[in-house]
């Protein structure tokens, strides 16, 4: 149910206070909000774990982005309260619903808001004195701070680094701005700061996360900063920095050659699209993107001719046609996205999406979901086997049971959405330890995952010695 507290770092000494448990649901930047709550809580003495037989009092951070998301958060909530537990309900189902959920939930002893998460220690402080607490800001605060405690629940390896909360724009379909506020950026030392302190832990791949990322710096200055903090981040020991999400028209070519020219940026792009179509683009209030995305996905490959580039689709949108569906099939065969997800559209009160007619039979929108899912399968198996016979930098994160493969990524997958690398021992036994990173010669692919070995730096010598294309 819940992420447990990872052996990222020592687990806190039990003081005299209680153990409290935590289920975290939702997405990267609730994960960063529950990672705070459990180290302000340790810090202040209480014991926590992801076990909820442990503890009476139960943290849930919730989400509440998609219908999916709401029910799932509900579920999680009526079934600890049936098991008996006291329920603090934090995060996004929080903010959404807010004095709601104290009245349908008496198990609940206190509501947190998006912004509210630094209060964790008062709020618990507060219900065991017997008080009942509503701690929702009606306006989303955002405490990006490198002094603020943090306990880890990714492993050693991984870690996200929230740049900026909220979000400036109004898509018809997203409730974002209206469960975490506007855009509020980090100034660049304390990012760094931060990225230091998790170097220092030995993080391996630091994952920058907000909602539009390319539009960093935004709020702080009247122009975006992505291209300044990446090269600030250049000087920060940690061998991949990765960067979600990336906006259409954030990407201008100062942020590209940032990408090129920072050795540990990876030149992965994740561009949450959601449509090809001019008339749905602009029925999503997403106008400006028709004009653009076509152009800058010619001038990624040409300045960052090594992108691995993933993009997500929304199917069933209102008024999607027959004629709309097929542009963007077209779209995604013409452009050979390395990686897809796609959603059916799920219509979210308060939004301006719910209300538009045309609406699509959920039927219909799941098997428009299967056949784009079913064009792109084969897209994704030919772009993976380009890798067959690469060496490539592979971050072991766990030992596959009884298999004695050790299971990994490559620069070209993100933690959780992108496929994985089975990494097999190399020639005399090669192997690896999870939290490191070894090369590994890819030696098959499929759809989604590749497979690998270990190899040894003579191999590295041997094929960085091969006669080049053009060499004589």
């Amino acid at each position: 149910m819940g992420s447990a507290p990872s052996s990222a770092q020592p687990a806190p000494e039990q003081g005299s206070r209680p153990t409290v448990a935590f289920a975290h649901l939702g997405c990267e930047k609730n994960r960063v909000d529950t990672e705070h709550m459990l180290g302000l809580l340790a810090q202040a003495g209480y014991g926590v774990s992801a076990d909820e037989t442990e503890a009476r009092v139960v943290v849930v951070n919730t989400c509440s982005f998609i219908q999916d998301a709401r029910e799932e958060s509900v579920r999680t909530l009526v079934e600890l309260a049936e098991q008996g537990k006291e329920l603090i309900i934090a995060g996004c189902l929080a903010q959404h619903f807010q004095q709601e959920l104290l009245e349908s939930l008496p198990e609940a002893k206190a509501i947190v808001g998006t912004g509210d998460y630094q209060h964790i220690v008062e709020v618990l402080e507060r219900v065991e004195a017997g008080e009942r607490v509503n701690r929702v800001s009606a306006t989303p605060s955002f405490v990006g701070d490198e002094h603020l405690p943090r306990y880890r629940t990714t492993g050693e390896a991984v870690a996200y680094l929230k740049v900026a909360e909220g979000c400036d724009y109004r898509c018809a379909f997203c409730i974002i701005p209206r469960l975490r506020g506007d855009q509020r950026s980090r100034p660049i030392a304390s990012i760094v700061a931060e990225a230091e302190q998790l170097a220092a832990q030995g993080v391996q791949e630091l994952i920058l996360i907000s909602q539009i990322t390319t539009n960093y710096g935004l709020d702080l200055g009247g122009q975006p900063l992505l291209a300044e903090l990446l090269r600030a981040l250049g000087s920060v020991e940690i061998p991949w920095i990765r960067v979600h999400y990336a906006y259409p028209t954030g990407l201008t070519p100062e942020v590209l050659a940032a990408y090129r020219e920072v050795p540990n940026v990876l030149p992965y792009l994740d561009l949450p699209l959601q449509h090809s179509h001019p008339e749905v683009l602009r029925a999503m209030n997403r106008p400006w993107q028709a004009d653009v995305t076509g152009g800058l996905l010619r001038r990624i490959r040409d300045q960052l001719p090594e992108a691995v580039l993933r993009t997500t689709f929304i199917v069933g949108y209102p008024g999607e046609t027959d004629e709309h569906f097929q542009h963007l099939l077209d779209f995604v065969t013409a452009q050979q996205f390395d990686h897809v997800g796609v959603f059916t559209f799920s219509p979210e009160d308060g939004t301006p999406a719910a209300s538009l007619p045309h609406a699509v039979p959920s039927d219909v929108a799941q098997e428009r979901k299967n056949q784009l899912m079913a064009l792109q399968q084969p897209i994704a198996a030919a772009r993976n086997s380009q890798w067959v016979g690469k060496i490539v930098d592979v971050l072991i994160e766990q030992e596959h049971p009884g298999t004695g493969e050790m299971i990994g990524r490559c620069a070209r997958f993100a933690p959780e959405v992108d496929g994985e690398v089975r990494v097999r021992p190399g020639a005399g036994g090669l192997s690896a330890a999870p939290g490191t990173m070894v090369p590994v010669r890819i030696t098959a692919a499929d759809t989604y995952d590749l497979l690998g070995e270990v190899v040894g730096a003579s191999a590295m010598v041997a094929e960085l010695r091969q006669p080049q294309q053009g060499d004589r």
